[in-house]
């Protein structure tokens, strides 16, 4: 079955990832385009660094090309924010994007994203999976060889990351950062980012320590999810080799992860409200934020603080994004470490978020750790953990079976003064604190959140998210 989750189509390599399911995905935005009157447009398709991407990517590329839509194929791996802001450059249709992003790698996946540069909302989503359903029942699936498509023009490459470095050049004074003297730690997981910090902050005084910085469709058997249990090594290359600051990419780099200058992991909902802190303050700039459900509530005392408006959406870019472009918002960020930025796309960016936690730095002449707390100073301690749970598929209706009939009248000796279930089930506390279960839009996997004024009443909180799931 081929549906798409929070942001794309993903599945296992060689089980249900296979070329010809994935050329069935790429008629069917190809038939989205024709039947939209916007096919003339042409379509970009880019890959990362996963097994077999580029191998894929010219699957899409061949589909696409056979019905007349001219295509723009990446000649090597991009993160996603550099292809998706590749579409707003050439004014195409959109891209399809082969990428399982954080995934595991075993995993590989399929994103379209639409010509508004963002996450496939749930409208274009459904319109694709009809599309889908139709070609699955018979309809036909046309092909060309990649040979023949550049033989007739209809497929040419196209480097998409000349134009990106340059304009993120227009959002961020990069030369300031080049010439700070910082030394930066990054790791970019085996993922599409690598090289990316180093081509952009090279030149001047400040050094940029690369690790990880190789193709490995294995990730160094780890995931390639930048949270802090698969960071270990760069946060200690962060206080070894003393650097302000450690930067992770995940396999796509559209999320970013930090460590401070301590090798501390700064979590995402600190990093969400330190981006708010410094587009507000240190930039002077206003506009609505919006944030996802599973992140923080510092973004609410921040919007009251600044006289801006907060908006909460379910779990993902493909709700951020159109919600930020309705409001022309300041900012988007969601608890798994991706924030999009006005002026930029309605789309995550890991590349762009670092460089303006970089120049937060700068501007203020505060390491990491004094800026959270100068954060804390003005919205309170706050802190945060999420437990992830992998089970068999048999299991998931129980769980839900399980929450939909848990209504506690208090949690951890605090009363539930709100159950919220547009995307899982949120308990608010009496005391500020809140719990949330939900089920991941991606892949077979529970998780539950918490935030709370202290790690220990956090870590409590978790323990009664698993009883009420059953874990």
């Amino acid at each position: 079955m081929i549906k798409f989750g929070t942001d794309g189509w993903r599945g296992i390599i060689a089980e249900d990832f296979t070329f010809d399911n994935v050329r069935v995905c790429a008629q069917a935005v190809a038939d989205y385009l024709l039947e939209r009157g916007i096919a003339s447009r042409g379509l970009l398709v880019g890959y990362d660094t996963r097994f077999a991407s580029e191998d894929f990517a010219a699957a899409v590329a061949e589909v696409v090309a056979a019905n007349g839509i001219k295509v723009y194929l990446n000649p090597s791996p991009a993160p996603t924010p550099v292809i998706s802001y590749a579409i707003v450059v050439k004014k195409a249709a959109g891209a399809v994007i082969i990428t399982a992003s954080h995934n595991p790698a075993a995993w590989n996946g399929f994103k379209y994203k639409p010509e508004y540069a963002g996450s496939a909302s749930p409208e274009v989503t459904a319109e694709l999976e009809r599309n889908i359903h139709r070609i699955l029942n018979g309809a036909e699936t046309k092909r060309i060889s990649l040979h023949d498509g550049f033989k007739q023009g209809v497929i040419k490459y196209y480097d998409p990351t000349p134009v990106y470095l340059r304009h993120i050049g227009d959002l961020v004074d990069v030369e300031r950062i080049r010439q700070a003297g910082l030394k930066i730690a990054v790791d970019s997981m085996h993922g599409a980012g690598m090289g990316y910090f180093k081509a952009l902050l090279s030149g001047g005084s400040t050094e940029v320590v690369e690790i990880n910085s190789h193709r490995d469709p294995l990730f160094s058997g780890l995931q390639p999810e930048p949270i802090a249990q698969n960071l270990t090594r760069l946060s200690d290359l962060t206080v070894v080799a003393g650097a302000a600051i450690g930067l992770a990419t995940d396999g796509d780099a559209d999320r970013i992860g930090i460590i401070d200058e301590r090798g501390r992991f700064v979590t995402q909902l600190q990093v969400f409200a330190l981006l708010a802190l410094y587009l507000l303050e240190v930039r002077g700039e206003r506009g609505a934020i919006v944030k996802s459900i599973t992140t923080t509530d510092m973004i609410y005392k921040l919007g009251e603080l600044y006289s801006v408006p907060v908006y909460e959406t379910s779990v993902g870019f493909k709700y951020l994004g159109p919600k930020m472009m309705s409001e022309n918002a300041l900012i988007g960020g969601e608890e798994s470490g991706g924030f999009g930025f006005r002026g930029h796309i309605p789309e995550r960016d890991g590349v762009l978020a670092a460089l303006y936690l970089l120049d937060f730095m700068i501007r203020t002449g505060k390491p990491l750790s004094e800026l959270i707390d100068y954060l804390y100073s003005k919205v309170g301690v706050h802190h945060y953990d999420r437990n992830d749970f992998h089970f068999p598929a048999e299991r998931k209706a129980d769980i839900v079976r399980r929450l939909n009939e848990s209504k506690p009248d208090e949690i951890d000796n605090a009363a539930v003064v709100g159950i919220d279930t547009t995307d899982g089930y949120r308990f608010r506390l009496s005391d500020g604190s809140w719990l949330l279960v939900r089920l991941s839009g991606t892949e077979p996997l529970l998780r539950i959140y918490a935030e709370s004024d202290s790690m220990e009443h956090v870590k409590r909180l978790l323990q009664e998210g698993k009883n009420l799931a059953g874990i």
